[in-house]
């Protein structure tokens, strides 16, 4: 909400402007009025909305044209008033005060007016009859209050209706010349209904109603309340409750109802709970609720809790329980986005079924990269779906890990990082792209399907490095005019990948090794690539194992995704291991042993994870 109100009370000489404000402040009718009160400014604390308001008067003989101009560009909300009992000053309501202020606002902003009819203790009759029409004429009206400064009758609900004409505007949510909501607000109430919707069956049920109750209004709802709003509904529309749970038909009636009868502050309650603004967008604070700094040598994860609510996003949205998003059901769950976030490219960075669909892993394994490579977004697209709410956080920053400096890892010989960086090297045409999909489970036959304009230069999958699941992150190295920028450099592990069958593609990866990783402390490992295909000699100073030989690196590691079944992934379990161990002395990542105990332990633990995968199914 706005962070305080400004209130202009506006109309002609001796209608009771000042004897209003003065009647409020003083709680009784001032025997002497002034032409023009003061500006009062009314602290949080004693507001029913707890919103610091400003009431500014204004006076034809101590202000001029200009001074009240700008106070009507000023201003929040605007009281006209008039004397009921002077026709005069009624009648100048719509020929010149309503005139003037829509000259002095924006026309797709207008502020909005409340009608104020002033010394009702001096009529016989009220004058809604004659205010009603200007007010259907007027859509910036909100409401009429007839009042009276002596009896101090409606003096503060008048005060009250003007902090709420601000607060809880009619206009960006309802049109009262059609008569029901505008598309904007049925945009966010959708979306409300969707998170709240934690089944994904279309019906919010008691226990969703209530939990959508508690997180907008602290309370639940009686269990005779909760029929009593499902009997409203069904009364006045046919398909608002089904199954004796509110669909989204019967949702959006019961806010045009609150609307209708003036109630929209309980709307924009709703509203501002799931993150809008004013206007009806997200607002920025929510969606980002503050910059993250990620200081050098730390990366950002997902934590636990995170990873928990991401897999009830996946469950809620697989309708038919095979592990797999189908395009439909992707539409589905990114419904509550102002547009979508994945493309095509998506389906080439993360595992997918045999059908190109994104699997549960894959699923994860998008949302771990987001994290790692753009945190703000991540955030943001938490923010869509409702992480806080949902989580009962604070904000979707709760979601976020920040990693110690990689430095500390390497000083204590140890990490608590799940996800590393695998940076791949390699001339052109070495089979970088191919070596990437493979990660993914891809073999030649089944890369040839892949689109070349949805290629991605990323993939991200699980692997097992003694026991422990963690994410390896590979990222295919384009240099711009053959120059690695600070960024291509950041990771925790370094593949110079080379065909070997191409007598001239070592050379490119022994450059690049001389020139940026030779004197670095992130571990180098290379990789002969289209093992499958007759091997070549490198017309190299060096053959690729004495140049490693030299360097002290592991020797050359073969690898070929020319395979009938998904090619090998003993290759990545290396990879993930030496970046987990960057500690280690490359002499000692050369040693046999290391790498028996290495992939030892990756085949146990990768069955193992597939016998728990497969239980974790039957459970979902």
């Amino acid at each position: 909400m706005r962070k305080d109100v400004r209130i202009l009370l506006v109309g002609e000489p001796k209608v009771g402007k000042t004897s209003l404000i003065m009647s409020l402040v003083s709680e009784e009718f001032p025997d002497a009025v002034p032409y023009r009160a003061e500006e009062i400014t009314i602290p949080a604390d004693v507001t029913p909305e707890r919103v610091p308001t400003h009431i500014v008067d204004y006076s034809e003989a101590e202000q001029t044209d200009e001074q009240l101009s700008s106070e009507i560009s000023k201003a929040n909300v605007i009281c006209i008033v008039y004397a009921v009992n002077n026709k005069k000053s009624i009648e100048k309501v719509t020929n010149h005060w309503i005139p003037l202020i829509n000259e002095n606002t924006d026309k797709d902003s207008r502020v909005p007016i409340i009608l104020v009819g002033n010394k009702s203790d001096l009529a016989e009759h009220s004058s809604m009859e004659t205010i009603l029409p200007i007010m259907n004429q007027y859509a910036e009206i909100e409401t009429c209050v007839e009042c009276s400064a002596k009896t101090l009758k409606n003096i503060s609900e008048l005060f009250y209706y003007a902090q709420k004409a601000v607060l809880h505007p009619t206009g960006p949510l309802y049109s009262p010349d059609d008569k029901e909501m505008k598309p904007a607000c049925i945009r966010a109430l959708t979306r409300v209904f969707k998170i709240s919707d934690l089944g994904n069956d279309g019906i919010l049920d008691d226990n969703e109603l209530n939990f959508f109750q508690r997180t907008c209004f602290n309370a639940p709802l009686e269990a005779q309340a909760l029929e009593d709003v499902k009997n409203v509904v069904r009364k006045n529309i046919m398909d608002g409750v089904c199954e004796n749970g509110l669909t989204l038909t019967g949702f959006l009636f019961l806010h045009t109802l609150f609307i209708q009868r003036g109630r929209h502050e309980t709307t924009w309650t709703v509203l501002r709970r799931f993150g809008y603004d004013d206007d009806l967008e997200l607002h920025q604070d929510y969606l980002y609720p503050f910059t993250l700094k990620i200081p050098p040598g730390c990366t950002t994860e997902l934590n636990h809790n995170a990873y928990l609510f991401l897999q009830s996003v996946f469950d809620k949205h697989d309708k038919d329980r095979d592990c797999a998003l189908s395009p439909e059901e992707l539409k589905d769950l990114f419904d509550v986005f102002p547009y979508l976030p994945w493309g095509p490219d998506v389906n080439n960075t993360v595992c997918t079924n045999d059908q190109g669909w994104i699997t549960y892993q894959g699923y994860l394994s998008q949302w771990t990269l987001t994290t790692y490579l753009d945190v703000q977004r991540c955030l943001e697209y938490l923010g869509y779906l409702g992480y806080s709410i949902v989580s009962e956080q604070e904000s979707q920053a709760a979601a976020i890990t920040v990693t110690r400096d990689k430095k500390i890892d390497l000083q204590k010989k140890q990490t608590q990082r799940s996800v590393f960086r695998c940076n791949v090297f390699g001339d052109q045409g070495s089979g970088k792209t191919g070596f990437l999909q493979a990660f993914l489970g891809r073999n030649l036959t089944r890369q040839a399907g892949v689109n070349d304009e949805h290629m991605s230069y990323y993939a991200i999958s699980t692997t097992y490095v003694y026991g422990q699941e963690k994410y390896l992150l590979l990222h295919e190295v384009v240099p711009e005019f053959d120059v690695l920028s600070d960024a291509d450099l950041a990771c925790d592990i370094v593949c110079l990948l080379y065909d070997s069958s191409n007598p001239h593609s070592f050379e490119y990866c022994a450059r690049i090794f001389k020139s940026y990783f030779m004197d670095s402390k992130t571990p180098c490992m290379v990789i002969a690539a289209k093992s499958d295909l007759p091997e070549s000699r490198q017309l190299y100073v060096l053959s690729p194992l004495e140049f490693c030989r030299k360097h002290k690196m592991p020797p050359p590691q073969s690898f070929t995704c020319d395979t009938a079944d998904a090619p090998c992934r003993d290759i990545y379990t290396k990879l993930a291991t030496v970046a987990m161990h960057p500690h280690m002395t490359q002499a000692t990542l050369s040693g046999a042993t290391f790498w028996l105990k290495a992939g030892v332990g990756a085949t146990v633990f990768a069955v193992l994870g597939f016998a728990m995968y497969r239980v974790l199914l039957k459970q979902r």
